[in-house]
């Protein structure tokens, strides 16, 4: 059972946005507090919550956007490896994805390969240690439901290869070398195909 709504007055020397300097974070009255009305708008806005268009008050308050993403990251954990803490190949993935990767690892341990898989619940910000979950790894491969660019196909070099979106982040995030394995079918993704993928990756 949940704890009664604080229906108490709202302090009215309370600014709605009045910024936490090292969180970012401001106090918020409950709707329908005595005195705690103010103006909601996604527009920049100063700490009395009026629309501002002044240069210095966009600056301050995308600052203390972020600072309240940087305090969330704080309460995150490193995300579990699904399989061993080492090997050969770690898959990862985000969202709908997390089936078909885990039951193509489980079907490529049994084979034998030495994959793991990893999936990630946050993308902003991510979820810390990443970058020393995959140095345990020889190779990293995202799967997604996007476009990448077959490193075969005609035209495309390692220069101008379109890498799905995922991939293209975590690179970014952690200067890994991350490869990726995706498609455009308009369909989940089948284990069946990540297996086939993850063989011919390791040549299990």
């Amino acid at each position: 059972m949940s704890a009664p709504i604080d229906q108490s007055p709202w302090n009215e020397n309370a600014k709605p946005y009045q910024w936490d300097e090292e969180t970012g974070l401001s106090k918020r009255p409950i709707p329908g507090m005595k005195g705690g009305e103010y103006t909601l708008t996604g527009l920049t806005h100063t700490a009395a919550g009026q629309v501002s268009y002044l240069p210095e008050v966009n600056q301050r308050t995308t600052a203390m956007r972020s600072r309240k993403i940087a305090a969330f990251s704080r309460t995150l954990k490193p995300p579990k490896v699904h399989g061993d803490e080492e090997g050969d190949l770690l898959l990862i993935g985000w969202g709908s994805t997390r089936g078909a990767i885990e039951e193509a690892t489980d079907r490529a341990r049994e084979l034998g390969g030495k994959v793991s898989s990893l999936h990630l619940r946050f993308l902003s910000p991510m979820e810390p240690g990443l970058k020393d979950i995959f140095k345990r790894f020889k190779k990293v491969m995202t799967v997604e439901i996007n476009y990448s660019d077959d490193v075969n196909a005609p035209l495309i070099t390692e220069e101008n290869r379109r890498y799905s979106q995922l991939a293209w982040i975590l690179r970014a995030k952690t200067l890994v070398d991350i490869d990726c394995f995706s498609n455009v079918h308009g369909q989940p993704l089948k284990p069946r195909n990540i297996l086939e993928r993850i063989k011919n990756e390791i040549n299990l």
